[in-house]
This record gives structure tokens, C-alpha cells and sequence, in this order.
């Protein structure tokens, strides 16, 4: 049976993959691993687990959460958040910069090309840096 769960797409294909795409399975990525870890912190209410969720995935904090991710990347990985942070994005919501908009976005191709590649290693060494949790082996 296809594993649809853990994708492994050729470097070829991705590297000729539209960057808003990247973007578009890297949010919904990023957001799991955020509602997970956030499942794991044992928050009391479904209200509050809602608004921590909220306040992970907004634009700013993603573009934060780059902020510390930047000095960790490898020159690929670099690459590919340029890329996705220079995508022509036609609408920013009104709540957030286009600085904060463009390194979210520029974030969440970074975590759809991990994931696409199914380097979930990488993509957990990453997440632990953000939540500020130790990861155990940098790449």
C-alpha cells in the first residue's frame, strides 16, 4: 500500500515545483507539527489549545521562528527560503507585514520541500529549534 502519509518526491520534480506550492503543503505541515506539540504541552482547554495554535502560525511568528532558523540552515535549505520568500504573493492579510508575510511564506516552502523530500529528521531538528527544545543532532 502507498505510504500517502510520508511523500518522497525526485529532486528533479521539486526543483521545478511552483514555490507556492512548496508553501502550500508546508503550511498545513507546519501547522500539524505546531497542534501536535501543543497537544504534548497538555494545555487544559480546547479554547486555549485554539489560540496557542493561532499564535504559532500567524505570519509573525513564523517570521520569528525564520529568525532563529536562518543560522541553522544549510546553503539548499537557504535557497529554498529565498525562494519561497520571494514569491510574488499577490495578497497580504491585513494583520500582517510583507516582511512577516514573505518569511512565512519563505518558512513553509522551506517545510514542504523537507517534506516532500520525507526528511522528517530535518524538518524535527528544525520544529525543536523553534519550540526551543535541544535538538539532538544538527545537519
Amino acid at each position: 500500500m502507498k505510504d500517502y502519509f510520508t511523500l518522497s518526491v525526485p529532486e528533479g520534480q521539486l526543483s521545478t515545483m511552483n514555490v507556492l506550492a512548496l508553501a502550500h503543503i508546508g503550511d498545513a505541515v507546519y501547522e500539524v507539527l505546531c497542534r501536535g506539540w501543543l497537544c504534548s504541552q497538555q494545555l487544559e482547554t480546547i479554547g486555549n489549545l485554539h489560540k496557542a495554535t493561532v499564535a504559532m502560525v500567524r505570519a509573525d511568528a513564523q517570521a520569528a521562528a525564520m529568525g532563529v532558523l536562518l543560522p541553522r540552515l544549510t546553503a539548499e535549505e537557504l535557497a529554498v527560503f529565498k525562494r519561497g520568500r520571494n514569491a510574488n504573493v499577490h495578497q497580504i492579510p491585513k494583520n500582517a507585514s510583507r516582511r512577516d508575510y514573505t518569511y512565512a511564506t519563505g518558512l513553509e516552502a522551506l517545510f514542504g520541500w523537507l517534506y516532500l523530500q520525507g526528511r522528517k529528521e530535518r524538518i524535527n531538528q528544525l520544529f525543536a529549534a523553534v519550540v526551543g527544545e535541544e535538538a539532538e543532532k544538527e545537519v
